[in-house]
């Protein structure tokens, strides 16, 4: 199978190869193809991979590995493409997050008006890349990791239908650390006796059984348990117990705001400039590092984890080592592949895909939505059966009321932003920023969208 990485120049590159390399997923591709506007990343990514040791009793051929910077030529021949974008680079997830922490709201890359104008630049560059797939490789599958994932897919759904799907590792990573701290860790790919709903980042675990019993009211009743692990650490024990459910830990910033805010607001440097400068510094490094880049990557994989959600953390509080290792969204991204390939019959993962459960045997004509309360046609984040065919979500229950009105207004918000950027729609754009729970002001909105137009004039010309 020849699978393509459109963003292959992108920093955590490596973390797919290294896992193609070993394990379960050995063999799984036949040929890798990085795809970047960008040459200098493709070298230094380049070099990374040819510097990784090669994985212990590792046998056969070795993955053979080409760049491009011709999308045309990337797509060619190609069964797989993982899609990690980033139009503007680092230096666009800055203007994302001052912005709007200049006007002293929430400065953060996925979340509120951040992610608004993230969507905005990002959702017409997915869509020339979803035209160029249509045209040169037809019946190839997009996985997509290209932030913010839920309102992409939602732009892309219209375009490549179900061959598009959305993955993020950061729910599967909550459900997978709360059954470690019961004592029941979940084998990767299966979800059985798992409840989630909600959206891409705003999302929250609701049940957790083994052997037919829902071990979660006894680990939200638990302030040990909680505390061993970074969503349990994130909130406080009765809020949690009273809530009857556990956040993803995006939700940090709709529950601790005004913390969230405050903590920002102190850091010397927002999380978009910390890495921006890393950056800036290790690419000319990697491409001329030889034997050394692998090394060099990997010290700097490592210390971009620990500074990952800084503000929601007390000073001194690490991180957990499992989370520092890595392993995360391209194991997700690899399952789902090799599961569309035919090589699993049984496998459960949180996605993000079509909130429609498949019809019945009666073949009801109204589709039934996954998550009760919430258009059928909207994308969702919820666990879902991957075979051959495709995802398939699974039904959920309704969720909590207050919950369902904030994913109802984050939804509707959503659908705004990809409406804008689908059709360039600027009033549309404006309505989303006024709308969102963390804005929530036509003032502020219309002045969130000035300064994102000063900062990336290309949204003049969108509109247009």
């Amino acid at each position: 199978m020849r699978l393509m990485i459109a963003g292959g120049g992108g920093f955590r590159v490596p973390l797919v190869f290294r896992a193609l390399r070993s394990g379960g997923f050995a063999g799984l591709a036949t040929e890798l193809v990085l795809y970047d506007v960008d040459p200098a990343r493709l070298s230094a990514v380049a070099a990374v991979l040819a510097s990784m040791p090669s994985p212990a009793g590792a046998r056969g051929r070795p993955l053979p590995i080409s760049t491009t910077t011709s999308l045309p030529d990337a797509l060619r021949g190609t069964d797989m493409v993982f899609a990690a974008i980033r139009p503007g680079g680092t230096a666009g997830r800055i203007a994302d997050e001052r912005v709007a922490q200049d006007l002293g709201l929430l400065g953060q890359e996925t979340t509120g008006a951040g992610g608004i104008s993230y969507a905005l630049r990002t959702i017409p560059r997915m869509l020339e890349l979803a035209a160029q797939m249509r045209e040169h490789c037809p019946d190839a599958w997009l996985i997509n990791f290209t932030n913010p994932a839920g309102m992409v897919i939602e732009a892309l759904l219209p375009v490549l239908g179900p061959k598009a799907i959305g993955i993020c590792d950061s729910a599967g990573g909550l459900v997978h650390r709360a059954a470690r701290a019961v004592g029941i860790p979940l084998q990767d790919g299966r979800l059985d006796g798992v409840g989630y709903y909600g959206l891409n980042h705003l999302g929250w675990l609701y049940r957790l059984e083994s052997g037919g019993r829902d071990l979660l009211p006894g680990l939200l009743s638990d302030p040990a348990a909680l505390h061993t692990f970074e969503e349990g650490r994130l909130f406080p024990q009765p809020f949690l117990a009273e809530l009857g459910a556990l956040p993803n830990e995006y939700l940090y910033y709709y529950y601790r705001r005004h913390s969230a805010e405050a903590a920002m607001r102190t850091m010397p440097q927002t999380r978009g400039e910390s890495i921006h400068t890393q950056q800036a510094e290790l690419y000319p490094r990697l491409a001329t590092a030889g034997a050394r880049a692998y090394r060099l990557w990997d010290a700097a994989r490592r210390s971009r984890e620990e500074g990952y959600l800084a503000e929601a953390r007390t000073q001194g509080e690490q991180r957990d080592e499992d989370d520092l290792a890595g392993g995360g969204y391209e194991r997700v991204a690899l399952t789902v592949m090799r599961a569309l390939a035919g090589g699993t019959s049984d496998t459960q993962l949180i996605l993000n895909t079509r909130n429609t459960l498949p019809a019945g045997p009666g073949g009801d004509t109204q589709p039934k939505p996954a998550i009760p309360g919430l258009p059928a046609d909207a994308v969702v984040e919820v666990p879902c059966t991957v075979t051959a065919d495709g995802a398939v979500p699974l039904p959920q229950s309704a969720p909590g009321r207050d919950q369902l009105v904030l994913l109802r207004r984050v939804k509707e918000v959503e659908q705004l932003t990809v409406g804008a950027a689908t059709h360039g729609d600027r009033a549309a754009a404006l309505d989303a920023f006024a709308r969102h729970p963390l804005v929530d002001s036509p003032d502020l909105a219309g002045a969130l969208l000035a300064g994102y137009e000063r900062a990336f004039p290309a949204l003049l010309q969108l509109w247009r």
